[in-house]
């Protein structure tokens, strides 16, 4: 079975990029392709902006931060490049780093350049040529959590990223920093949420289940799978918010986007990777398999899910005050506010149910 690979498309007015520039930077660093890009843009992100360069014979993918607002500790390109290449010898599935830019002057803001790895993303619905049935679609499941297993299990220390982490006290200060980031991002038609960061602050672990390598944004459109074998898994993208951390907060965080068919309406309106297809797992299914492979205690694994659900609603939060106030112009981001409102009432939901 071929799919068709994933395809960037033209860039959005106001994204675009200075493709003379480039080309001069990636020469002046070892890196000669000849001529100018042609410049193209994927639509899936909507943090950090990806852009595709292809060159005469060699296509190569370009991560820059959004245009406008940020928070002062996100969209650190210079750290994701950092964090890829100590990756690469010992979790293969990272793309190669080509050149890391840390000039503003040359397009106006940090920028890094990596291999562009041939193979299958899945966004909401799967692509054209491309068919699952229930076996594979398990298949593919247990695939996605082997490979996070895989991460989870990495010597961060030989790998040398011991600077990741600040130890113990990773899902406290998880806590705090993302209803800082809430606050500071809030704009006046979202509500106010203080009761479901009270249930979060008064039913933490007291303490992280471990300290591991974690991604902080595990989901099918982050992973290329392979085109003939939509099971395997081969490269892992966006590397932007891994760190050091709790692997329950990892596996929260994923879960947060996972949409069954069962779901309300509001909550498939959403989706954005085909969780709801006939034979893939459920998300108590990924709990339970994940506590099974890893051997580790998910039987209050409800505070997790609670907060993936809030981070996630802080995170188009931020996308949407950036929206709001005319900082970007891409047409996905129109119902963001409505979104961050529905995903606190899920977190609210999600509480009384457990």
């Amino acid at each position: 079975m071929t799919a068709t690979i994933d395809k960037a498309g033209p860039v959005r007015s106001g994204e675009e990029l200075d493709s003379q520039a480039i080309a001069r930077f990636l020469a002046a660093n070892g890196a000669v392709f000849g001529g100018l890009p042609a410049v193209t843009q994927f639509s899936g992100g909507a943090s950090n902006l990806t852009y595709q360069l292809d060159f005469p014979g060699r296509s190569l993918i370009l991560r820059r931060p959004p245009f406008g607002h940020k928070a002062r500790s996100a969209h650190d390109m210079i750290r994701e490049a950092r964090i890829m290449t100590a990756l690469r010898d010992v979790y293969p599935r990272v793309p190669g780093v080509v050149a890391v830019c840390e000039d503003p002057g040359v397009i106006g803001c940090d920028f890094f350049v990596m291999e562009r790895i041939d193979g299958v993303i899945l966004r909401r619905d799967l692509p054209e040529g491309m068919t699952l049935d229930a076996e594979r679609a398990r298949a593919l499941c247990r695939a996605m959590l082997d490979a996070l297993i895989d991460l989870h299990e990495v010597d961060w220390q030989v790998a040398g990223l011991r600077e990741l982490g600040r130890g113990e006290g990773y899902v406290a200060r998880q806590l705090e920093g993302w209803r800082d980031r809430f606050d500071k991002a809030r704009t006046p038609d979202v509500a106010a949420c203080d009761d479901v960061i009270r249930w979060l602050s008064g039913h933490a672990p007291a303490r992280d289940a471990a300290t591991c390598l974690i991604h902080n944004d595990w989901r099918f459109d982050n992973l290329v799978l392979d085109r003939n074998d939509p099971s395997r898994i081969i490269g892992v993208l966006d590397w932007e918010m891994a760190t050091l951390g709790d692997p329950l907060m990892d596996l929260g965080n994923a879960l947060a986007y996972w949409v069954e068919a069962g779901d309300d309406a509001t909550f498939r309106a959403v989706r954005r990777q085909p969780t709801h297809l006939p034979g893939m797992l459920s998300r108590r299914e990924v709990i339970e398999y994940y506590g099974a492979k890893t051997g580790r205690d998910m039987s209050d694994f409800v505070f997790y899910d609670v907060f993936g659900i809030f981070r996630l609603a802080v995170i188009v939060q931020q996308i949407w005050r950036r929206y709001y106030q005319g900082e970007t112009r891409n047409p996905q981001f129109a119902q963001f506010g409505a979104l961050v409102n529905y995903l606190l009432d899920r977190c609210r939901r999600v509480i009384k149910e457990n």
